[in-house]
């Protein structure tokens, strides 16, 4: 993915980025409730309306067989009950639904890439491996048919993440849902730049979808 030219106002290129001593959350726990954001909060409880706003935007602006070809991926209501993504390699790949800001495009896919989920003490921690944009995060239980995912965005110059809530624009938060046999998605609504809502696809390394 690339840099946007909006990161430049956060001097990105000449921050050091720390990873804080207690992990990727202030303090450690298995309940997500207990760290998450008021502002994340309330992007998860909208999820659906940032959703369907941004394939009606996509749609508008002539994605309609794209959106069609994704199927479930792409569908709101596709989640389904059990199990929940298992560790692993996967290839992965994000698509962008809903211009945020003028100028922006309202459907963005993006070529596939490699992440990576491991347990880490009693959660599961998701990391995208290399790019220009990073994901890393912990995945928290959350109900019979989603999990949720909180974490930071770091950029290709940087070595080491932020800490989750230290910067509230490098926050990210979303669900981790099964779609189907060997097929995971983690859905991002309103993410800080760019779209109204991102969709990464999680398919276990080898597997066909």
């Amino acid at each position: 993915m690339r840099i946007l030219p909006l990161l430049l106002l956060f001097g990105l290129s000449a921050c050091h980025v720390i990873e804080q001593p207690a992990g990727l959350i202030p303090r450690w726990t298995t309940a997500y409730r207990e760290v998450i954001s008021d502002s994340d909060r309330l992007r998860l409880r909208d999820w659906r309306k940032s959703f369907e706003v941004g394939l009606a935007a996509a749609r508008k602006s002539g994605h309609a067989a794209d959106i069609a070809r994704e199927g479930a991926l792409l569908n709101p209501d596709a989640a389904l009950a059990g199990p929940a993504i298992p560790d692993g390699i996967y290839r992965c790949r994000v698509i962008k639904l809903g211009a945020k800001d003028p100028g922006n495009l309202d459907y963005i896919a993006y070529p596939p890439f490699t992440c990576r989920i491991r347990s880490e003490r009693g959660l599961q921690r998701l990391g995208k491996l290399g790019g220009a944009q990073r994901y890393v995060g912990l995945i928290f239980p959350g109900d019979a048919v989603r999990n949720v995912f909180l974490g930071t965005l770091a950029f290709a110059d940087e070595s080491r993440v932020l800490q989750y809530g230290q910067d509230e624009q490098r926050n990210v938060a979303g669900y981790v849902e099964r779609i189907g046999p060997g097929r995971w998605r983690l859905v991002m609504p309103e993410p800080h730049f760019e779209s109204r809502l991102d969709v990464m696809e999680l398919v276990p390394l080898g597997a066909s979808t």
